[in-house]
């Protein structure tokens, strides 16, 4: 399955035939993988297909297991980073380019909802460091960041007074509002619409207190999560994306045993909902990342520095 992305930021989808399984609704182009042909040979030749264009770039994006009620699927999606020719409905389907924020308004199949939220997601995940006793340079060094391009950030502040987490937290979504950036909240859901920050992020000891998500679908709902035990969970009460960790050794929990990357992928592909990898990354581990099954990289001294 392919997401393709014009010069505008726009996704491409096609409406599936009426008679077809999931009928009339809008999904990303693509098709089965034959006997004996590789993936990438499946991509390039279904997109030609249904689209008369030629892929010529192609990252993962995200691997999806979905049951419906009369059939399994698996969804191997990339995103397409370049191709020649004009996309049309060769097989007479309708096409239309979407705003990544705007796909609600178009009926899915439950299989691709996933697919949506990783697109609306970057490939870093900031987390405040601990710095936070000098409100000053704290500030500044969150203003550098979201100067860098920053899009998705965490603030964890752990011990810190609950009114002066407050007022931080409303200065810190008056920043990411201004270079329209995402702010979640590592405390409680209700602190989170309080001071307006765009979502929660769940430590995992309060993500597996809950039996439901605890924000509207409005906002945005991330957890942390150790193993499948926790995936899982995250999963069944409609969390957006997790945080796995520790994926690699790290200074600040030298007694958790890493992961590693295959044990990451592992994990990863038993959940269908995007999965940061923590633990002693560094930016240029975005691509390893990605290609181990990973929305990208979740980091504080990697990225707070």
């Amino acid at each position: 399955m392919a997401v393709i992305q014009d010069e505008n930021g726009r996704i491409l989808l096609s409406r599936r035939a009426d008679h077809a399984h999931q009928g009339g609704l809008w999904e990303f182009p693509g098709g089965k993988l034959d006997p004996q042909e590789t993936l990438q040979h499946a991509l390039k030749r279904e997109i030609r297909e249904e689209l008369g264009i030629d892929v010529h770039a192609h990252s993962p994006l995200i691997r999806i297991n979905h049951s419906y009620p009369d059939r399994r699927v698996l969804l191997d999606v990339h995103r397409v980073t370049a191709f020649s020719g004009v996309p049309s409905g060769r097989e007479g389907q309708p096409l239309v380019w979407v705003d990544p924020e705007s796909m609600h308004a178009y009926p899915m199949p439950a299989a691709d909802l996933p697919i949506v939220t990783a697109l609306r997601l970057p490939d870093s995940y900031l987390i405040t460091g601990r710095d936070f006793s000098d409100k000053q340079a704290f500030v500044e060094r969150f203003r550098e960041r979201l100067a860098e391009g920053l899009r998705l950030i965490q603030f964890r502040a752990p011990g810190m007074e609950p009114h002066a987490f407050l007022k931080m937290a409303e200065e810190l979504v008056d920043l990411c509002r201004a270079e329209g950036a995402r702010l979640l909240l590592n405390a409680t859901p209700e602190l989170t619409t309080v001071c307006g920050a765009d979502g929660v992020h769940l430590t995992s000891r309060r993500l597996m207190s809950l039996d439901r998500r605890p924000l509207s679908a409005g906002q945005w709902v991330a957890a942390s999560c150790h193993n499948l035990i926790e995936l899982r969970h995250a999963q069944e009460i409609g969390v957006d994306f997790a945080v796995l960790s520790p994926v690699l050794a790290t200074a600040s929990h030298p007694e958790a045993e890493p992961l590693g990357w295959q044990r990451f992928m592992d994990l990863v592909e038993q959940v269908n909902i995007p999965v940061y990898a923590l633990g002693g990354l560094l930016p240029q581990m975005i691509g390893q990342a990605r290609e181990y099954g990973g929305q990208g990289i979740a980091a504080i001294h990697g990225l707070w520095r």
